[in-house]
């Protein structure tokens, strides 16, 4: 292995107060450009990023990304006000370059497949051919501005979510698998003939017929057919979701035989984003091994500030990190690059006298992200709806836990042993004494576990709604553990999670649902006859006709983060 990339867009978020934030990327459309304040805000940047560059590289990282070619390269097609800004960024961006090139660290742009203004949209149109022209020029152009990058990454199966108002905005272009094929036939030739290293994600929403790229053999492989180039490497996720605990590893690092990266996720965006312990140094380790016999494995991607649209603020190796975060980031590497135990790590953080109590605290709160957090019998089942995999956590989403009727009766479906449910959550709950006895023989903060208490019981009072009989006495407790909670940490002084509760009747029986259920999902990865028919195709006929109702159907939430729940029925 010979890529160790870590992101450093967390110096970018210094200043941004907007309560719930998109760490997807950059948030370019509020960073300042003009007057006193732009020039502070650079300079702080600047200082930041310094930081989290000689951070990185201490730990053995040699390589960062950062955001992104469209709002750096000075296209002569963007509007006035739009070109201005880029310059902008195109300037303070080049005066970050020392710090890289005194640390030997490389660097790779991410870009999105495909960013356009409203003034492009009108000059190409809906033409495909002069869509994929453009895009080829602008990275000809970025490569000429940032000649020292080592390449890009190109996400070309997710979009800018549904919150971004930059005029400078990203759609999904790809929509086959023979255009992304089309495409980076095209693309390629750019980055061989400088030198230059393409990074293709495979990560998609599910959008469009490509939706699957990410675990179907037959779409990757007409994806990428014949694409024998030395400057294409595939990067993946290691499961066939998101990143989430219980998937098993995506079977394409072993059939996919050319160069590819492994993507981890440091910061944990479903498993509370850096407020409180989520270690994968073990789950590190058992990756590795499985992927001991996958060939051109050339090393690993880590996301220690990207992902998720939540409240939570902590930034990365800078002032108020998370130190979680931090030991994530260690193990990755620890185990990747120099072969070490996930113990290794642990110890070089925190000092050998400490690392047996830490290592014991990491051990209890791996059980309750497992055991409390998950619902184990609903995480182990293997769901597909329509090109996507039911992700193995759906009663909290970020930083919201649903305490839904709507969740009780489809969890009440998916699980049988109701009892078990509610006693294996219980028991896991009963180890923060320990937990918060171990925190106080180490230097790690004693709030985050006191606050992963006080969410996981939250959770497991949830777990006791959706798997008790009815009972009204429960949702009482839950209004008044609710209230407790939000006195216990007010907003104004520590993010916290949002617990969202509704006990009106579902609108959906369980008949209905059982019906559903057996329509529309699958327990199988190919698709059955009645996908290629109905789910794939008239579905998405059906939902875009009734597409108001199904949308008061859904919660605020969910209709307005991300891409939105239309892009699941592209």
């Amino acid at each position: 292995m010979d890529l160790f990339i870590i992101d450093a867009i967390g110096p970018f978020f210094r200043d941004l107060d907007s309560g719930r934030i998109n760490w997807s990327k950059i948030p370019f459309e509020h960073l300042p450009v003009d007057g006193n304040k732009a020039d502070k805000f650079w300079r702080r940047v600047g200082e930041d990023f310094a930081t989290v560059v000689s951070r990185t590289t201490e730990l053995g990282y040699n390589a960062i990304t950062l955001d992104n070619i469209a709002h750096l390269t000075p296209h002569p097609w963007y509007e006035p006000e739009v070109l201005e800004r880029v310059q902008r960024f195109n300037h303070e961006f080049k005066q970050l370059l020392p710090a890289l090139e005194n640390s030997g660290q490389r660097l790779f742009l991410t870009s999105d497949v495909l960013t356009t203004t409203p003034a492009i949209d009108q000059r190409l149109g809906d033409n495909k051919a002069s869509m994929t022209a453009y895009y080829c020029d602008l990275v000809a152009q970025f490569f000429d501005e940032f000649p020292t990058t080592e390449g890009l990454i190109l996400r070309i199966g997710e979009s800018d979510g549904l919150d971004i108002g930059d005029p400078l905005r990203s759609r999904l272009h790809l929509r086959t698998a023979r255009e992304t094929n089309d495409f980076l036939r095209k693309l390629l030739p750019v980055f061989e003939a400088r030198g230059k290293q393409l990074i293709l994600r495979t990560w998609t929403v599910g959008a469009h017929r490509v939706g699957d790229l990410i675990w179907h053999r037959k779409r990757q492989h007409e994806a990428l057919n014949d694409l024998a180039s030395d400057a294409l490497i595939l990067s993946m996720k290691p499961g066939e979701s998101d990143f989430f605990r219980y998937l098993p590893l995506n079977k394409a690092f072993y059939r996919y035989q050319g160069p590819k990266i492994l993507e981890l996720q440091a910061r944990r965006e479903y498993e509370g984003a850096g407020e409180f312990p989520s270690f994968i140094g073990w789950d590190c380790e058992r990756l590795r091994e499985e992927l001991h016999s996958a060939e051109n494995l050339r090393g690993i991607s880590v996301w220690c500030q990207t992902g998720g649209w939540h409240h939570f603020h902590r930034l990365t190796f800078l002032k108020n990190h998370s130190p979680w975060v931090e030991l994530n980031c260690r193990s990755a590497i620890s185990v990747f690059k120099h072969g070490k135990t996930a113990e290794t790590a642990i110890e070089s953080m925190v000092g050998k006298t400490q690392a047996t109590a830490a290592t014991e605290l990491l051990r209890h709160s791996e059980y309750v992200i497992h055991k409390l957090y998950y619902i184990e019998p609903f995480a182990r089942q293997k769901l597909f709806f329509r090109r996507v995999r039911i992700p193995p956590l759906l009663h909290l989403y970020w930083d919201t836990l649903f305490i839904h009727s709507s969740v009780r009766r489809i969890m009440r479906h998916f699980v049988q042993d109701h009892d078990d449910a509610i006693n294996e959550g219980e028991s896991a709950l009963l180890r923060f004494d320990r937990m918060l006895e171990l925190v106080e023989d180490t230097d790690l903060p004693l709030e985050d576990i006191r606050f992963m208490r006080d969410t996981c019981t939250l959770i497991a009072l949830a777990r006791r709604y959706y798997f008790e009989p009815y009972n009204e006495d429960t949702l009482q407790h839950i209004r008044t553990a609710k209230k407790d909670y939000k006195e216990r940490w007010p907003g104004k002084v520590r993010p916290r999670y949002r617990i969202k509760t509704n006990f009106h009747l579902p609108p959906f029986s369980p008949r209905s649902l059982r019906l559903a259920t057996r329509v529309l999902l699958r327990r199988k990865r190919g698709y059955r006859i009645i996908d290629r028919v109905f789910t794939l195709s008239l579905l998405s006929i059906i939902y875009r006709l009734l597409r108001e109702r199904s949308h008061k159907a859904l919660p605020k939430f969910l209709r307005k983060s991300a891409m939105g729940v239309d892009s699941l029925f592209e």
